[in-house]
């Protein structure tokens, strides 16, 4: 009988970084790794990295020190970092952190299992050098589909060319996704929630100057629809209710594909899949949104009128310098637009304060625009040189104090904003998906407004048994902060109203 080997997978970061445990954990287990949830129980714990933001790299550090900390009192003998810190910054990061006994790249990501028996027998595995991965795929998109790089979500060998097609092996573990295409990854879930993330691409074209993932993460490449398509149907039958899609840039998908306008194609597709109740996209381009995409969103049956956009700002000089566009009233035109089509969509962004050269007046400008929006959620993040972006070498810096009072400024306005929202919603009768239950919070749901983790919920008050995955009408007779509480009216599928299980 082969020896045991246990493997654990510690995700930080974005819905992305979730994506690629899976697509690690899917070929662990193809492998004959058996995959535990808690690090200490697992020969190897892998942490799955960030290196967007200071805050995130310290989480990342964070991680890997406690994980280390198993290995004098528990099962664990090695600790490996893998993601976006581990890519962006490979030699730089395990000379730092000796901690840890391997610090993996995407390259690596093809024979992964090979590479964690080499580390758990007590081999090295040398650190890999950090690239500019723009650098690996060739300037036009078109031409890139046929490119051998190794791309998380577009399944390759180790070599580094597209895997094969193939028939699916017989003998994959029970619950894992078989590679059905030449850039489809194997792929299982960590999880049970009636939600899950599928890659419509990796990479980004854009070029802000206060970003380094496309340094690390690379140039934008779309997947095919057919690979999309067929991850989903498989995510159907693991009984998963909503897919969340995901890129660095969903509003490009399709431009190295030949047509920009594939995901109004797509959409209605995903939707009509058996078994998927609401189709969700995230990382939309204000700059980059189409008539036709609008619509698509705001009027296919099972597709979120969900706009997550990501302005950052809205003074036009301060968005010239993120090498960005719009305005305050192009920003504006543009939620009015998707308003009229659809009352209740929801919408959300993320905005950076303390730019370089960000004025009194240019906050100002912000605070007008967040305050007309009527957003459903906001981030606010306070700005911060980032190694090798453009902005880190901007003369007219914002004093760091500045920043702060800043950030806790706008942080204020937009809790009180978007609570206001929410209690806007007061008297909407909404379409929920129930999420869990617990024994503090009861029926926990999300309305089609609400993406998981970064936005509010919706409270259930009801005396039905309400299992995660199902899907109820219900009305909202409160709202608390962000959260709404709604009353449910009719769980879809029973022909049961909430009068008629009491």
């Amino acid at each position: 009988m082969p020896e045991r080997r246990t493997v654990a997978l510690v995700t930080l970061g974005c819905a992305r970084n979730e994506v690629d445990s899976e697509e690690l954990a899917g070929r662990l287990a193809a492998d004959g790794w058996e995959l535990v949830e808690e690090a200490a129980d697992a020969d190897v714990a892998v942490v799955n990295t960030c290196g967007f933001v200071e805050a995130a790299k310290k989480d990342s550090v964070d991680a890997l020190l406690e994980a280390n900390d198993l290995k004098d009192h528990g099962r664990t003998q090695a600790v490996v970092a893998v993601g976006c810190m581990a890519e962006r910054y490979g030699k730089e990061l395990a000379d730092a952190l000796p901690e840890a006994d391997g610090v993996l790249g995407f390259d690596d990501y093809g024979d992964i299992s090979g590479r964690l028996q080499t580390i758990l027998s007590g081999g090295i595995h040398a650190s890999h050098t950090p690239r500019d991965r723009r650098k690996l795929l060739p300037i036009s998109p078109a031409e890139r589909q046929d490119a051998a790089v190794a791309l998380p979500g577009h399944a390759q060998t180790d070599s580094g060319e597209p895997t094969p097609p193939a028939d699916p092996p017989e003998d994959l573990p029970e619950g894992v996704a078989p590679a059905s295409g030449p850039r489809a990854p194997l792929r299982r879930r960590l999880g049970s929630s009636p939600v899950a993330s599928v890659k419509l691409a990796s990479g980004c074209d854009r070029r802000c100057s206060f970003c380094a993932i496309p340094s690390f993460r690379g140039s934008f490449i779309s997947r095919r629809p057919s690979d999309v398509l067929g991850e989903t149907r498989w995510l159907a039958g693991e009984g998963v209710k909503e897919i969340m899609l995901v890129s660095e840039n969903n509003t490009s998908y399709g431009k190295d594909l030949g047509d920009i306008r594939l995901l109004e194609t797509l959409l209605p597709e995903l939707a009509a899949v058996d078994g998927i109740e609401r189709i969700r996209v995230s990382y939309l381009q204000p700059a980059e949104m189409r008539p036709g995409l609008i619509d698509v969103l705001t009027g296919t049956d099972k597709v979120a009128p969900y706009f997550d956009l990501s302005f950052q700002h809205s003074a036009p000089g301060v968005l010239r310098s993120m090498r960005r566009f719009g305005g305050t009233e192009s920003f504006l035109e543009l939620l009015e637009t998707i308003r009229t089509k659809a009352p209740q969509a929801g919408a959300r962004s993320n905005f950076i304060v303390g730019f370089p050269g960000e004025s009194e007046s240019d906050l100002a400008e912000l605070e007008r625009f967040i305050t007309e929006a009527r957003l459903d959620a906001i981030g606010v993040f306070g700005y911060s040189d980032e190694d090798g972006t453009e902005a880190a070498s901007y003369e007219d810096k914002v004093d760091p104090d500045v920043v702060a009072e800043r950030l806790a400024r706008v942080s204020r306005l937009a809790e009180e904003l978007t609570a206001q929202r929410a209690e806007e919603r007061i008297g909407e009768t909404l379409r929920v998906l129930v999420d869990r239950t617990d024994d503090e919070d009861g029926v926990v749901g999300r309305a089609a407004h609400q993406a998981p983790e970064t936005d509010g919920v919706t409270l259930l008050s009801t005396d039905q048994e309400l299992a995660p995955g199902r899907m109820v009408e219900a009305k909202v007779v409160a709202s608390e902060g962000v959260d709404l509480v709604a009353e449910v009216l009719s769980v879809e599928g029973t022909g049961c109203t909430e009068e008629a299980g009491r």
